[in-house]
């Protein structure tokens, strides 16, 4: 399982570890990866997401899974986001219809 968020594309960063007498080692910086379920308003069901802590405030500040899909650039989402996005989408317009 790779440690990218599904919905903002946040993945590790690399750095130094740096001690008292100043000597350097690489380390890597892991993102704060969370196994949570979001309920999609427009679908009427839950979905599965592994995300981070910074994308889960951001769904709430934006008012939901669908609020943060319709914002949401393509090229950061997973493959299992963008297909989500694009179910809501067509949810959306049949809903509008």
């Amino acid at each position: 399982m790779s440690r990218v968020c599904e919905l903002t594309g946040k993945g590790p960063a690399t750095g130094n570890n740096v001690s008292h007498a100043n000597n350097k080692t690489r380390r890597r910086f892991l993102p704060n990866l969370n196994d949570v379920t979001l309920m999609s308003e427009v679908l009427g069901r839950t979905v599965k997401l592994r995300i981070s802590a910074a994308a889960l405030r951001t769904v709430d500040h934006r008012g939901g899974l669908d609020g943060f899909m319709e914002k949401a650039k393509d090229d950061e989402l997973s493959a299992r986001a963008l297909k989500i996005k694009k179910e809501i989408g067509k949810a959306r317009t049949e809903a509008a219809a």
